[in-house]
């Protein structure tokens, strides 16, 4: 039996513990740190949970609300899902 593994985000939670409750906010602050991104991106990955992440993206988040990866992302196992089975040529 697979299990599948989803995450949750916690972007939002992270900034409105900093005080910051528009997705705006976060567009300077990423911009200081060398991230170009529009405010429309920033609102998707505010209000989004990403599939894709940037690790220069994540590093300055991390930065901005002083967190780890730890707390923007948590792995979450679910019940049985599906999950990719493992091709036959490669070991288990």
């Amino acid at each position: 039996m697979t299990v599948a593994v989803t995450y949750r985000w916690h972007l939002r939670q992270l900034m409105a513990a900093h005080g910051m409750f528009a997705t705006t906010d976060l567009v300077a602050p990423l911009a200081e740190r060398g991230v170009s991104l529009s405010r429309e991106q920033v609102y998707r990955l505010v209000v989004r949970v990403p599939e894709r992440l940037n690790l220069t993206v994540l590093a300055a988040l991390c930065d901005i609300l002083d967190c780890s990866p730890a707390e923007l992302v948590e792995p979450h196992a679910g019940g049985p899902g599906t999950a990719k089975p493992a091709s036959a040529g490669s070991p288990s």
